[in-house]
């Protein structure tokens, strides 16, 4: 089948024999939409590649041979455009299914693609616009995109055209779903210098940091075999089954759960294109559908375990995962008593694809990240640049970027070498991510190199302290951060957001303190307790300590 075209074995008997060897075959030409999502269509042609449905009652199921046309007539639309190898388009569609019919065309005719959010601004989107060199806008009907991306018009001399997918029209946008219908369903692979090399450009990710400009993390063309161990590895997808990993497609999380490694392995995506998140809804469309593989963030987890899980038949669903976050083990314990279900963590950044796992060789461990990849050659470096021992915290680091760059890896920043050498130069490259790994291989996460609170002397990371108040019934999603103190340099702080029927008092801070005093090392406990209706978070849900750390007077 298509898999076995890529991976020269695709079982292994072991984790040490997985990580061993395995392999991928690297072609020179490799193309995603032609090789795998026409490929499918060539083999099995009635595999369901899509079924999307929304929360209006609109549904659409798509074949491998109908996405493979579809991508075809979007092509050559892209074509008579003046979109060609090298130009860059950008997508802001959410979960639309003409994400998948515009990345898979765009990739096929060798543009170089970018993922939007919805909740862009209009200094978003010019900023992206500009620093990439946008030609082409394909946007759902959304009043505030619409709205953001009229008034930055103006300052985006580069594009050239704006689309918009569905029914309606609108003055000076293009109805993308139209055009199409007037293109051929046949586009012939590019050869010669129009071909797409495994080494080209595919791809911008821009990233949602905690400060700064967003970073433009590039992709090449090989990045879709890196996600197979993703997939079919962690996520466990199984060739014309659903598989639905809750993400819009402006993030990396939509890469690594939603089209890529899933299409590559014959799986179906199932697409729910929620207008909000509403976790009883999601519980409903998850039985609903039957799925067989599942993967959400850990908050999305925890959010709806405040529903009656019980009330849902989920028992067609024989993987869970999830990613984002390191998964607390009450959540962990919680979800295993009411569903049977062992959830799976995976843990990686927008710049790869998964670099940690709980794969099927070994029984996840609550709260650990499982082990590493066997694409990536990970080391802890301590802050003396030496690896780290057993039990010792360290900076996870990837070796080999150079000399052997790792296929799913990123290749650099965009058009900004300064930035590509300082990351990916020296060959190794630093994630400033923190964790520790124990005599069995199991990695721990302990937080971003930035997040360690160091109070008295002691080092503190946030994950521990997340995960004790977590497990009190009053508590749903916390923060836990450094806040200044002159005797002890830091004192733990939590901002936390509770449960439904839970009100602050003084008596429940002192609940929560005894709480986790008992949970972990007393000296861990927080002595600031802020309640709060929301944490501040990024735009792609991670949470924003950077920012509750200024707002305590922490940062500048």
């Amino acid at each position: 089948m298509i898999l076995e075209r890529y991976l020269p074995r695709t079982e292994f008997e072991s984790y040490e024999d997985f990580k061993e060897n395995y392999r991928v075959n690297v072609p020179e030409y490799f193309n995603f939409g032609f090789d795998i999502v026409d490929g499918w269509a060539s083999v099995e042609k009635d595999y369901r590649a899509l079924v999307w449905c929304d929360d209006h009652g609109n549904e659409k199921v798509f074949t491998f041979e109908e996405m493979s046309k579809l991508s075809n007539k979007a092509a050559n639309f892209f074509k008579a455009k003046g979109l060609k190898k090298g130009s860059v388009a950008m997508l802001i569609l959410r979960r639309r299914w003409e994400y998948w019919v515009c990345a898979t065309a765009l990739i096929k005719l060798g543009v170089v693609f970018i993922p939007g959010t919805l909740q862009l601004t209009k200094k978003d989107i010019a900023y992206r616009a500009n620093a990439a060199n946008v030609e082409m806008f394909v946007c759902l009907n959304d009043d505030y995109v619409v709205d953001q991306l009229e008034k930055a018009l103006p300052e985006m001399p580069g594009v050239k055209n704006i689309c918009m997918v569905g029914n309606q029209s609108r003055d000076g946008w293009i109805n993308f779903n139209e055009e199409i219908e007037q293109y051929s369903d046949v586009f012939e692979r590019p050869d010669g210098e129009d071909a797409t090399k495994g080494t080209d450009i595919m791809q911008i990710y821009f990233t949602s940091g905690t400060t700064g400009m967003p970073k433009m993390v590039t992709h090449n063309y090989l990045h879709p075999l890196g996600q197979i161990v993703t997939a079919k590895y962690w996520q466990r997808v199984q060739p014309n089954k659903l598989h639905m990993s809750v993400s819009d497609s402006g993030w990396a999380k939509f890469g690594w759960g939603k089209i890529y490694g899933q299409w590559c392995c014959g799986a179906t995506i199932f697409a729910y294109d929620m207008d909000k998140f509403v976790p009883a809804k999601l519980l409903e469309m998850m039985s609903k559908y039957r799925l067989t593989t599942f993967c959400a963030p850990p908050t999305m987890y925890r959010f709806m375990l405040q529903e009656d899980v019980t009330k849902y038949d989920l028992s067609s669903i024989q993987n869970w995962a999830t990613a984002g976050e390191p998964l607390n083990a009450d959540v962990f314990n919680k979800w295993y008593e009411l569903t049977g279900g062992k959830i799976h963590s995976g843990f990686g950044q927008t710049e790869g694809t998964v670099l940690f796992a709980d794969f099927e060789w070994f029984e996840p461990i609550p709260g650990c990240l499982g082990k590493p990849s066997p694409i990536y050659d990970i080391r802890l470096l301590g802050s003396d640049g030496q690896e780290c021992e057993n039990g010792e915290e360290g900076e996870i680091a990837i070796f080999g970027v150079k000399e052997n760059p790792p296929v799913g890896l990123f290749i650099g920043y965009y058009q900004d070498e300064e930035q590509t050498r300082e990351a990916l130069g020296s060959g190794v490259y630093n994630l400033k991510d923190v964790a520790w790994m124990d005599s069995n291989g199991y990695y721990t996460f302990v937080g971003r190199h930035d997040d360690v609170i160091k109070c008295s002397g002691y080092r503190i990371g946030p994950f521990e302290v997340e995960s004790a108040l977590i497990e009190h019934p009053a508590v749903v999603e916390c923060a836990i951060t450094g806040a200044p103190d002159p005797i002890r340099g830091q004192v733990v702080k939590a901002t936390i957001v509770l449960a439904k029927g839970w009100e602050p008092s003084d008596e429940l801070v002192k609940e929560l303190q005894n709480h986790v005093k008992k949970a972990t090392a007393p000296y861990k406990y927080p002595r600031i307790i802020e309640f709060v209706d929301e944490l501040p978070k990024t735009l792609g849900g991670k949470i924003k300590r950077a920012e509750i750390r200024k707002a305590d007077g922490n940062e500048k």
